[in-house]
């Protein structure tokens, strides 16, 4: 058996490739995946609150969107998960509008059930069933997943709860009041 020797506070590998590095240099750096991964849910929630300066010529902002998802999934009584993922996911929206469910999937996928990364992940094809043929798109290209056995399930998401959240009128739960649960669900695997 052989000993584990523990990093010193700040100490570093040398190496300049991979290919040089050695076993006691990725003893320095395994452990420090732990402590990236405790900055997770501020950077998160601080993510979310940066949604609040962008409303995209939407009736509301991305913040007010998302809390407005969470919300009423929340209301309707789905359980943590499924809000958690509701509330995150369009956090991707100002970082990369293209393609801004890979970005919330990538940051949830280690802490939520395969059916719930599949729905984040795809919701922005099956939310393209409300709107996409107004500009010229194919508004059944969520078809594609129709053999998914999450299917139903993303559709339902869009349909309860991503596509009405748009109402300037909506009395949402305050960022605040999710922040305790993006903290216990993004602490770590």
């Amino acid at each position: 058996m052989t000993d584990t020797v523990e990093p010193k506070a700040g100490e570093r590998a040398t190496f300049t490739s991979f290919e040089e590095s050695t076993a006691e240099e990725w003893a320095i750096i395994a452990p420090q995946l732990e402590i990236t991964q405790s900055f997770v849910a501020e950077r998160v929630i601080g993510l979310l609150g940066d949604l609040k300066t962008d409303h995209g010529g939407f009736p509301i902002d991305r913040l007010e969107h998302s809390l407005q998802t969470a919300t009423r999934a929340e209301r309707d009584g789905r359980d943590d998960e499924y809000v958690l993922c509701a509330l995150l996911h369009d956090i991707g929206d100002t970082l990369s509008p293209f393609n801004h469910p890979d970005i919330a999937a990538g940051i949830l996928k280690p802490f939520v059930s395969e059916a719930n990364h599949f729905m984040v992940k795809n919701h922005g094809t099956f939310q393209g069933y409300y709107f996409w043929h107004y500009l010229g798109m194919d508004r059944d290209a969520r078809e594609k997943f129709r053999d998914s056995p999450y299917f139903d399930y993303t559709e339902e998401f869009c349909a309860k709860y991503d596509q009405t959240a748009f109402d300037p009128d909506y009395k949402s739960n305050p960022l605040e009041h999710y922040e305790p649960l993006i903290r216990e669900a993004l602490h770590g695997r």
